[in-house]
């Protein structure tokens, strides 16, 4: 009642009118910036609103202990900048390269200060429109038949000053801690308030509620002061080397486990919180009980009258009392500041703590309204990297994309090529994309087939989980079938119960590639786009509905996928029985004599050989390529007849002299006898 009287009396008190902007992003985090920089590029109308006086006020505040747990690898042995993203996963993505992480911290987990210098610079080096001190404490929509989406976001700040757009984007991050409330709660310290520094913990027992990286992250800091510590959840540990799941507990934060199990004090136990309860005695000792032996007692009435576990069961694991409780649950998303009009629900289950969103990120109560960055890692939690900047920064490019098509009539970016240069662009982007390898099995590749399968169209980054949706999404039409490029970890290979080091883990034969547990390209192969329907009954955990064809590139312990027989040759063949079609490349002798001898030539003599393309033959040219084994010997015997050898050598030469024969170049021919 009191929120909706201030409500009120914030549009009662103020004739003010709005200021107008086409989109309005909420929040100066790295999402934030992103998408500023985007609709900057493209020429829009925004402005970001941020509560605190720069952007990325989080980093200010978090990790407490100041370690990012995201890598920063200097060196990867390779100058190219879009392979080098897959292991940056700090950068936002520019065309400015003095904005790259690396030059601003060379640790491989840097520190959070680094991020806050990188965040400034990219916000000031770009000079994107971001309004400072301005806290959004309302958010309401006015229906408008003219507007963009059929209403209008209508935005209210701290100051009262209100504010109209056409679109909104929120980028606020999950930064309200979760809290647990318990009998004795009141006893907690919260991970966003507890002493870091270590010497305040000399000595003392602790307990710790929590699982995640931000509870290992204060157990490493205190592990060498504490005469043990004790750590609660509901759920076992999860370790991201087995899950492959970036949030999941990092190996840099997991010196618990250690002390756990060569039994040096420190354990771990599991248990709901919510049946727990905590009693204070006269020394300060915090004692762990259970909720039922509060139900009719009062637990101000003295620890001398409550029942403790351990008075009925000895042995209980948590009969040692504590001198400190420390609650590290992490965040959850700020719902309040959002007028139910806007029906921001929250998600379901373990995705509770975000916003319900569909694969495209836009709200599934409001259109127009899209959930960026770490709020919006219900479409792939737990399961892939869009809740961290290297996978954020991909999912806010195609949100960006989206909306260009939507609102400005912009198709989705896509370039055209001849049907013989589809190996090639499929092992190109499967070896260097860094969006398709770090948004594995959310984000794909599409490749639209044109008529007779001639050429195709390929876009980007595309979301898989609104595949069916991509004519609409994306401007472009998809009438002759597709290819789809993805990027998955083996059906059965993660999870928390997993032993990912077992003898025998990798595929290495390219007819086991379906059987490849690390991460790998696969091609899904559609005759037609997929509906809404198969997608929602699509097989459990598939990204994908059940193609036409599917293909697996097997696994690679480099990540190179470019070896000629396990990975180019199984994937061409994939494609030609796909198509019906020949996509082999052919030297000219080949080309002429398929000309005489076949009723359709393959692609690459009808658009290379056909039409003049090719380079110039001379000698030295043939004769490599006959050595190479790649041209037969000809001599020339059956034109020349009986001529000597030295007369057949000169007319030869002078064959060559005085006819030019059209030849690809040799780096991207195969035999046409190879196979």
């Amino acid at each position: 009642l009191g929120l909706a009287l201030y409500t009120s009396s914030l549009y009662a008190a103020t004739g003010a009118a709005f200021l107008y902007h086409d989109y309005c992003v909420i929040g100066a985090g790295p999402s934030g910036l992103q998408v500023a920089y985007f609709l900057q590029q493209a020429g829009r109308d925004y402005v970001v609103f941020e509560r605190s006086h720069a952007p990325g006020s989080f980093f200010a505040l978090y990790p407490r202990h100041r370690k990012l747990i995201s890598i920063n690898k200097q060196y990867t042995g390779k100058s190219n900048s879009e392979f080098n993203l897959r292991h940056d996963w700090n950068s936002l993505l520019s065309h400015d390269n003095r904005l790259l992480f690396r030059r601003y911290s060379r640790d491989f987990f840097p520190n959070a200060d680094a991020m806050v210098r990188y965040l400034e610079d990219f916000a000031s080096l770009l000079k994107l429109r971001v309004q400072y001190n301005t806290a959004i404490v309302h958010v309401t929509l006015e229906r408008d038949g003219q507007a963009w989406n059929g209403h209008y976001f209508l935005l209210t700040d701290q100051d009262r000053q209100n504010y109209k757009c056409s679109s909104l984007l929120v980028a606020t991050g999950t930064w309200v801690p979760n809290v647990v409330n318990f009998p004795g709660s009141e006893y907690v310290e919260g991970y966003e308030t507890v002493s870091i520094n270590p010497e305040d913990f000399a000595g003392q027992t602790v307990l710790i509620l929590g699982r995640g990286n931000s509870a290992f992250e204060t157990a490493e800091n205190i592990l060498g002061v504490t005469n043990f510590i004790h750590m609660v959840s509901r759920s076992r540990v999860r370790l991201s080397w087995a899950t492959h799941y970036v949030g999941d507990l990092r190996a840099i934060n997991n010196g618990l486990l250690d002390t756990y199990q060569l039994k040096s004090l420190d354990g771990l136990l599991e248990g709901d919180l919510e049946d727990l309860a905590i009693v204070k005695d006269k020394k300060g000792k915090l004692h762990i009980t259970l909720r039922f032996y509060l139900d009719n007692r009062n637990t101000s009435a003295g620890i001398d009258s409550i029942t403790l576990p351990q008075d009925e069961l000895d042995n209980f694991a948590t009969r040692a009392p504590y001198d400190r409780v420390i609650r590290c649950l992490g965040w959850k998303f700020d719902f309040s500041i959002y007028n139910s009009s806007l029906r921001m629900m929250p998600g379901k289950g373990n995705k509770k703590k975000y916003p319900q969103i569909k694969p495209s990120y836009e709200s599934r109560g409001t259109r127009g309204l899209f959930v960026l960055g770490t709020a919006s890692h219900s479409v792939d939690f737990r399961k892939s990297a869009g809740g961290f900047i290297h996978g954020f920064r991909y999912t806010t490019r195609a949100v960006h994309r989206l909306l260009e098509n939507r609102h400005h009539g912009v198709p989705w970016p896509s370039t055209v090529h001849p049907i013989t240069q589809l190996t090639n662009s499929i092992i190109k982007r499967v070896n260097e994309a860094s969006g398709l390898y770090q948004m594995f099995s959310v984000l794909a590749d599409i490749i639209l087939l044109r008529e007779n399968a001639t050429a195709f169209e390929y876009l980007e980054e595309y979301p898989a989980g609104v595949l069916a949706e991509l004519e609409m999404q994306t401007g472009r039409k998809a009438p002759n079938g597709l290819f789809v490029i993805i990027m998955e970890y083996g059906r059965n290979f993660s999870g928390a119960d997993k032993d990912v080091f077992y003898y025998n883990r990798a595929v290495g034969e390219a007819q086991h590639a379906w059987q490849s547990n690390f991460l790998h390209p696969v091609i899904y192969y559609y005759k037609r786009l997929p509906t809404e329907r198969e997608m929602r009954l699509r097989p459990p955990d598939w990204p994908l509905p059940r193609p036409d064809a599917i293909h697996h590139i097997v696994e690679d312990f480099l990540t190179d996928w470019t070896a000629p027989n396990a990975h180019i040759l199984p994937l061409r063949r994939f494609l030609e029985n796909c198509l019906s079609t020949d996509l082999r490349n052919f030297f000219a002798e080949s080309c002429f004599l398929f000309a005489f001898t076949r009723q359709k030539l393959p692609p690459f003599c009808q658009q290379g050989y056909v039409r003049m393309q090719g380079l110039v033959g001379n000698e030295r040219l043939w004769r490599h390529a006959v050595e190479a084994g790649l041209l037969e010997d000809y001599t020339l015997a059956d034109f020349l007849g009986d001529r000597s050898p030295d007369s057949r050598e000169g007319s030869q030469d002078q064959l060559l002299r005085d006819h030019t024969i059209p030849v690809h170049p040799l780096q991207h021919l195969v035999n046409a006898k190879d196979e």
